[in-house]
């Protein structure tokens, strides 16, 4: 689903983005919106699993899950 939005920019900006956006201003803004979100959302995912991985409780949840792993359910017999 698209939104239309108002949005007032420099004007030097819209020369710039009006040279890049083959002459479609909304699919290039939604292109950079959505690599900055996904930018975001990947130094998100990366400083959370910096932050797991210094947690003493979280290192010892993994531990006792892994040995839940090799627990035979999938064992022929």
């Amino acid at each position: 689903m698209k939104e239309k939005v108002t949005i007032t920019l420099d004007t030097e900006l819209i020369a710039f983005v009006d040279d890049r956006a083959q002459g479609n201003r909304s699919d290039y803004f939604n292109s950079l919106v959505q690599q900055h979100r996904q930018a975001v959302f990947k130094q998100q995912m990366i400083q959370a699993l910096q932050e797991d991985a210094k947690d003493a409780n979280f290192q010892a949840d993994i531990v006792a899950w892994d040995g839940v792993v090799g627990d035979g359910l999938d064992a022929e017999g």
